[in-house]
C-alpha cells in the first residue's frame, strides 16, 4: 500500500470514530417513553472501525479476520477448532450432518456414523433450527420433558428414554442456564451416545468451572444481534473431538475434499495426485466432493466485527449475570405468584434471558400485554412446546412420557431481557412495572 493510501485509510477511520460517537451516542432513558428492548446491539467505535477498516481491504469472502476470529474462539474454548458459519442454525445444522456423514463412522468417541431411523435424544421446549436438522437429516427426534425452573431438558428422565436406534443427544442450554453436566456427559459415556450442545444461548456460562459448549463432541453458538456477542448474522461450531475438525469444514465448504485456505492451492502437495471414489487419477483435489456439503461460510466483514466483540466477553457474561441477580433478588417478594428460575449449585449462567412462570391464577398473557403497554418488550421460551407448532405437527418423533412440564412452559413462561445495554434505570423500572401489575388488582 502506497503512503498515500496508508494516509487516506488513516483519515477514514478516524473520522468513523468520530461519526460513531455522533451517530451512535447512547440516548437518555426515559421510563415510559424509553423503549425498553429484551435483547440488542451493544458496540462502539471499535467494531465500526473494523467493519470499515475490512470493507477497504474489499475481502469479500472469509479471509484474515475470519481466520483470526476462529483462533481466538478456539483458544477460548481450549477447543481443536472452531468453524465459523453463517448463523447458530447452520451451525447446529453441520453437528448433526458430521455425525452422519461417512467419517464419522471412524470417530472415536460414540457410537459411529448415525443412518436414517437412528434416534437423537432432545428436548420438547427448543428452538426450531435446534430440532430441524435432526429431521432434515432422516433420523428420529426423541422428545424428553423440560423442568420449570431451569427450562432445560430433565436430566432424570433422559436415560429411560433410550431405545435400541438411539445414538445421539442433542441439549439446548435454554436462555443461558447450563444443563447438568455431569449427569449427560456421564450417561453419553457409559450408553456410548454422541453429546452435541446447542450452547447459541449460553456463551460463557460454565458448569463445574468448565465452559458450555466444551463438554460435547461439539457445540453451536450463534452471533446473531440478540445473542452474546454479534456480527449481524453469524455463528460457529466449537469442535472438540478432533475426529470431526476435517468433516465439519468440509461440509461448511460445499462438502470438497480439500482444505487449502482460500487464495491457497496445493497445501497437500499432492493437488493432481488423488485417486479418491470413482474420479480418473490425478483429478484435481479442490474439485473433490467427499460429503454432501453446504456453503454456510460467513464473510470477513462480518468477522471483523466478531473480533471486536470478541474482546467484549468478559464483560458482557457480567452485565448479563448482574441484571439476572438484580431481577432474582428484587422480584423474590412475588414468589407466591411467580416461579423464579432455579441455578444447579454448579453452573453460573451466562443469561441470554430472565425467565418467569406465573403460578395458578395468574394470567400470563396479561402481564406481558402490561408490560408491552409500559414499552417493556418481552419474549416467550421460543417454540414453547416444539410439537404444538404448525410446522411441526407430522414429523417423524418418538415421545418419552407426557411433556407436561414442556405444555407449562408453553402456556405459562416467558422472559424479561437481561442484554448489556440495559443499565440500573431499565431494570428498575421493569422491576416497577411487574409489582405495578399485581398491585393494580387481584391477578
Amino acid at each position: 500500500m502506497s503512503d498515500r493510501a496508508e494516509e487516506l485509510r488513516s483519515r477514514i477511520l478516524e473520522l468513523t470514530r468520530e461519526y460513531t460517537a455522533l451517530a451512535h451516542a447512547p440516548k437518555p432513558f426515559v421510563p415510559g417513553e424509553s423503549r425498553i428492548s429484551y435483547a440488542g446491539r451493544v458496540f462502539d467505535a471499535a467494531e465500526v472501525v473494523g467493519l470499515v477498516g475490512s470493507s477497504l481491504d474489499f475481502w469479500l469472502t472469509a479471509g484474515p479476520c475470519a481466520d483470526r476470529f476462529e483462533k481466538a474462539m478456539a483458544g477460548f474454548f481450549r477447543a481443536q477448532d472452531f468453524v465459523l458459519v453463517n448463523s447458530g442454525s447452520s451451525a447446529n445444522l453441520l453437528m448433526v450432518a458430521a455425525l452422519c456423514a461417512e467419517d464419522a463412522a471412524r470417530a472415536q468417541g460414540g457410537p459411529g456414523r448415525l443412518l436414517p431411523g437412528d434416534e437423537v435424544i432432545t428436548p420438547a421446549v427448543t428452538f426450531p433450527t435446534t430440532l430441524t436438522p435432526i429431521v432434515q437429516n432422516q433420523l428420529v427426534p426423541v422428545f424428553v420433558d423440560c423442568e420449570v425452573g431451569t427450562y432445560n431438558i430433565n436430566p432424570a428422565l433422559v436415560e429411560e428414554a433410550i431405545g435400541p436406534r438411539t445414538k445421539a443427544l442433542l441439549v439446548p442450554h435454554t436462555v443461558g442456564n447450563p444443563c447438568d453436566m455431569a449427569a449427560l456427559t456421564e450417561l453419553a459415556e457409559r450408553r456410548n451416545l454422541w453429546l452435541l450442545e446447542d450452547s447459541c444461548d449460553a456463551l460463557g456460562a460454565t458448569f463445574d468451572g468448565r465452559l458450555v459448549g466444551s463438554f460435547g463432541a461439539m457445540g453451536s453458538l450463534s452471533f446473531y444481534p440478540a445473542h452474546h456477542i454479534t456480527m449481524g448474522e453469524g455463528g460457529g461450531v466449537v469442535v472438540n473431538n478432533p475426529d470431526f475438525h476435517r468433516t465439519v469444514r468440509s461440509l461448511r465448504d460445499w462438502g470438497r475434499d480439500c482444505w487449502c485456505e482460500p487464495g491457497c492451492n496445493n497445501t497437500c502437495g499432492r493437488r493432481f495426485d488423488w485417486r479418491m471414489g470413482e474420479l480418473p487419477y490425478g483429478y484435481d483435489h479442490k474439485y473433490i466432493y467427499a460429503n454432501l456439503g453446504y456453503n454456510l461460510k460467513a464473510t470477513d466483514l462480518q468477522a471483523a466485527i466478531g473480533l471486536a466483540q470478541f474482546e467484549k466477553i468478559p464483560a458482557f457474561v457480567e452485565a448479563r449475570r448482574r441484571n439476572f441477580r438484580r431481577y432474582h433478588e428484587a422480584l423474590k417478594p412475588l414468589e407466591d405468584r411467580l416461579e423464579l428460575p432455579r441455578i444447579d449449585p454448579r453452573a453460573n449462567p451466562s443469561p441470554f434471558g430472565f425467565p418467569l412462570t406465573v403460578r395458578e391464577g395468574v394470567d400470563r398473557r396479561a402481564l406481558t400485554t402490561h408490560l408491552e403497554n409500559a414499552k417493556i418488550e418481552t419474549r416467550l421460551v421460543f417454540g414453547g412446546n416444539i410439537l404444538r407448532q404448525p410446522g411441526f405437527l407430522s414429523i417423524p418423533r418418538r415421545v418419552h412420557g407426557q411433556l407436561e412440564g414442556s405444555d407449562r412452559i408453553m402456556r405459562d413462561t416467558f422472559f424479561l431481557g437481561v442484554y448489556p445495554g440495559l443499565g440500573e434505570a431499565q431494570i428498575d423500572y421493569v422491576i416497577e412495572q411487574v409489582f405495578g401489575f399485581f398491585k393494580e388488582g387481584s391477578r
